[in-house]
């Protein structure tokens, strides 16, 4: 495994996965490493609503506000990359230069998320992540970012603390060592498969024989049938 401060740009991973691997390590895997994909209704009406905050040309200024859209980020130390959906920069002489910009400005990273608040941490990881980035790119500390949810149309307010750093740089960490292997884990069903995307490439109830490209390849040459049961099921 690399040391975290010496990631090669060739071996960068996309931030937004940290996302993924935080809902499911599989999913993140069968999405980044064996390159599977399925929309459903969820993450196809997320994606029209990042299309629209992803949108470089409507970046603006108000003022003492700047907001710029789609800001491409990266990570040597983590060794991850992507871009975020909104970053604020307000005036401030506690803020930091920006090339063509006169003053300093202190950045504020939104990420825009379809329906509701999660109960878990992935949502505010992706964003403490996205902050990360910035911080090393800025050379600047940023303490908090905010997190907009279309179902409630109001930001929550995420406060970037040890705790939720500390289990970034673990989970990137392990996203490399997985991608470098590229081993995609075997997890325990749950009632979130359900809501999954890649339920039926997944096949949960199938992974602890063998992994979704080793049943969907053999299925393929006509070695096992899609209904079959598994005997260690």
């Amino acid at each position: 495994m690399h040391a975290q401060s010496d990631y090669p740009e060739d071996d960068w991973l996309a931030l937004s996965g940290l996302q993924h691997f935080a809902f499911c390590r599989r999913q993140w895997a069968l999405i980044h490493i064996e390159q599977q994909w399925e929309d459903n209704y969820l993450t196809t009406a997320g994606s029209l609503e990042h299309d629209r905050a992803h949108d470089y040309s409507e970046s603006e200024t108000r003022g003492s506000l700047l907001i710029m859209r789609d800001l491409r980020v990266f990570s040597r130390r983590l060794g991850i990359t992507g871009a975020c959906d909104v970053v604020e920069f307000r005036q401030s002489e506690a803020g930091v230069p920006l090339h063509g910009r006169s003053g300093t400005w202190l950045p504020y990273p939104v990420e825009y998320k379809h329906g509701a608040p999660k109960q878990t941490d992935a949502d505010r990881l992706q964003l403490c992540a996205e902050a990360m980035c910035l911080e090393e790119m800025l050379a600047c500390a940023i303490p908090e970012g905010a997190l907009f949810y279309q179902q409630t149309r109001h930001r929550e307010r995420v406060s970037f603390d040890e705790s939720l750093r500390n289990r970034i740089v673990t989970m990137t960490g392990e996203m490399h060592d997985l991608f470098a292997r590229g081993h995609t884990p075997k997890v325990r069903p749950s009632k979130a498969c359900r809501a999954c995307s890649l339920h039926d490439v997944c096949l949960p109830k199938l992974v602890r024989t063998r992994s979704a490209r080793q049943f969907i390849e053999e299925a393929v040459r006509g070695e096992v049938e899609i209904g079959e049961k598994s005997d260690h099921i």
